[in-house]
């Protein structure tokens, strides 16, 4: 069933979702859903239901664009106030005001060449009961269809004992995403598309590979029906993938290009 939230979203009891007053959260919350309140965007949701009132689970999004944390997070907290724990890269940690509000808000530092800390510490919130939030493509798809994933967010859930919950997002690249730059005026009234899928067990017998290839292929199925009902036309707009009728590259152009971008920081600064 497709639905948009309302107002009796926002009257579900608390008593069973709220983990304590976190000031800095709220206030990042209340920012963002002022800035989407001004840009007065159109959301939609599906599966909502599925986020679990209590208990850890993995949420595993797509990554098209620049706010979808922000945007799950805004459609989890009208739906039952409960906060995600985002993990986010180490550099964004190492700037010193965005790094303070990401520890305030009790974010997890992620060392892409030492991971096994961020890891640990993911695993042991969600056995307390906490929301994970992680993007498996590890990093924006320029091709706008979802790309071969890593397997940490199942074996997140394997390890902790808890549901992995896909999410998908379609229309938040339009907002603000990777290679293209957004007018401000552009992010007007633009619809934005939610699915939130049913749990997906995974267990420690179970294998992780396999697991996370299903969840890809679940993933890409909801977006595909995101695609299809999108109140927009996406015939050559560059936020439509090609299989689609857009002009966004190919899987394998964006693979490529971000190869090259790879192998051009990697170079010896010449002086």
């Amino acid at each position: 069933m497709t639905r948009r939230p309302d107002s009796s979203d926002r009257r579900r009891s608390r008593d069973h979702t709220s983990r304590g007053f976190e000031p800095v959260y709220s206030g990042a919350v209340a920012a963002g859903r002022a800035l989407f309140g001004i840009w007065r965007l159109k959301p939609t949701v599906v599966g909502a239901d599925n986020l679990p009132d209590t208990g850890g689970a993995v949420i595993a999004m797509t990554h098209f664009g620049y706010f979808e944390f922000a945007l799950v997070e805004w459609m989890t907290w009208l739906h039952n106030r409960r906060r995600i724990r985002f993990m986010a890269k180490k550099e964004a940690f190492d700037k010193p005001l965005v790094g303070l509000l990401l520890r305030s808000m009790r974010h997890i530092s992620v060392n892409r060449q030492a991971g096994a800390a961020a890891y640990a510490d993911a695993v042991a919130a969600l056995k307390r009961g906490e929301l994970i939030g992680v993007f498996p493509e590890a990093g924006v798809s320029a091709s706008m269809t979802v790309r071969e994933l890593k397997t940490g967010a199942a074996r997140l859930a394997a390890e902790a004992g808890v549901p992995l919950i896909p999410v998908s997002v379609w229309g938040g690249q339009r907002l603000m995403t990777k290679g293209h730059k957004t007018r401000f005026f552009e992010r007007f009234g633009v619809p934005i598309s939610f699915t939130f899928g049913a749990p997906i067990v995974v267990t420690s017998e179970d294998d992780v590979v396999g697991a996370t290839d299903a969840l890809r292929e679940t993933l890409q199925a909801m977006v595909d029906r995101e695609q299809q009902l999108y109140p927009v036309s996406g015939t050559g707009q560059w936020w439509q993938p090609q299989n689609r009728g857009g002009t966004a590259p190919t899987p394998e152009e964006a693979t490529a290009a971000e190869a090259e971008r790879a192998r051009r920081r990697a170079a010896p600064v010449e002086r």
